[in-house]
């Protein structure tokens, strides 16, 4: 430890985080995930941050599908897939997503944003153009930086910015062009166009990647996704995703599509050569909720009814939200500062609550990020209501 400036820098850029209402707090549970969580303290709290929009985290069925994997399989396979990782529980996962997505192939992926980050060096090169929306989650910037491909961003959901740059692409002789976008983005619960991204890929010859991660097993009116929830099954190229949010909540990622797409990606996609197989009780519990959800929309209906309820009452309370019907609901406080101590006297309340600011969004637009579960009761949705009432009014942030 000869650097002793290096550290000190550390702490002083830390303490500059603190005093700026910028560092984020870690909160600590001693439960299982689910509407209610057991903080490290003892307490009872209201989960109403987690990105468990089926419920299925914490469920005893996804529990005993992990189980049974775990008790075939074992608990690892200390390899990746090419050597020696890859058991049959991967294969059928792979072709049942497929099938659920509408697609010829699907790889999985130790994370989604190991899909994203792997995807784009091994299929572009500086002769191609990614057109990337421009609040597109870090894992695609990250992953189109690996890439020699030219970038170009359009405004978030524009469609006349987006055709913008797709016909300065062409203009500059890119050979492929690819649009992407995340599916719904995860901060303002907004669902992209894909019916007009679509056609103005056709119009332009470009092909589409979506990331599904915030939409996978809820969104459409079977839970394929927003390709689904817009009305173009089968026009997408490329989907990523992710099994850690609605599909189960441990981890995992994947990225389908044609079946050429899937084998190069096989071959040459490096956080899939290099990383370590997904476990195989990650992959068993994912089929069982992939088998659960295609035999019923209960747990999408009832969670889409939630939204709504929440969405309707918080805006009647006073509070200032994103419009929409995702279960993402972000409740605009502005200021960073803010919305750290709304969500510190939430947590007081017994309510979980994550308060997000720049630079995980733009500066100025500081929130607390609601989002609903099918898991949650009534009775619990208007107990968080009561709590957001009181603490808005403590705060001066609505009226008496």
């Amino acid at each position: 430890m000869s650097d002793q400036a290096f550290y000190s820098s550390l702490q002083q850029k830390l303490a500059t985080l603190k005093d700026e209402g910028l560092f984020k707090p870690e909160r600590v549970l001693a439960s299982r995930q689910g509407a209610e969580v057991v903080a490290q303290d003892g307490r009872a709290l209201i989960n109403m941050c987690a990105n468990n929009y089926l419920g299925l985290s914490g469920d005893v069925e996804t529990q005993k599908a992990a189980a049974a994997a775990l008790e075939k399989y074992g608990y690892g396979l200390s390899s990746v897939r090419f050597i020696c990782g890859t058991q049959t529980v991967h294969k059928e996962l792979e072709q049942a997503l497929s099938k659920f997505l509408g697609t010829e192939d699907t790889i999985l992926y130790a994370a989604a944003f190991d899909a994203n980050g792997g995807v784009f060096e091994p299929l572009f090169d500086e002769n191609d153009a990614i057109i990337s929306d421009a609040l597109n989650h870090a894992s695609i910037i990250d992953g189109v930086r690996l890439c020699k491909a030219a970038r170009y961003r359009y405004a978030n959901n524009d469609m006349a910015d987006l055709e913008k740059q797709l016909i300065a692409a062409r203009d500059a002789g890119k050979r492929h062009k690819i649009i992407v976008t995340d599916g719904v983005f995860s901060m303002d619960g907004t669902i992209a166009q894909l019916d007009k991204i679509v056609e103005l890929a056709e119009k332009y010859g470009a092909l589409t990647m979506i990331d599904e991660s915030h939409a996978s097993g809820f969104m459409g009116a079977t839970g394929r996704g927003t390709h689904e929830h817009c009305g173009v099954i089968g026009k997408i190229d490329i989907i990523t995703g992710t099994l850690g949010k609605a599909l189960g909540g441990a981890m995992g990622g994947f990225t389908s599509g044609k079946k050429e797409v899937i084998e190069t990606l096989r071959q040459k996609s490096r956080p899939y050569l290099f990383s370590n197989t997904l476990a195989p009780m990650i992959a068993g519990a994912s089929l069982a909720v992939l088998e659960r959800i295609s035999r019923s929309t209960e747990l999408r209906d009832r969670l889409h009814e939630n939204t709504a309820y929440f969405r309707k009452e918080i805006e009647r309370i006073g509070f200032t939200i994103k419009p929409g019907t995702h279960p993402v609901v972000p409740v605009m406080l502005f200021e960073a500062p803010v919305a750290q101590k709304f969500a510190a006297r939430m947590f007081e309340l017994g309510v979980l609550l994550s308060g997000f600011f720049y630079p995980v969004v733009p500066m100025g637009q500081a929130r607390v990020r609601v989002q609903i579960s099918s898991a949650h009761t009534r009775e619990q949705l208007d107990t968080v209501l009561k709590a957001f009432e009181q603490a808005g009014k403590e705060l001066g942030i609505i009226k008496n």
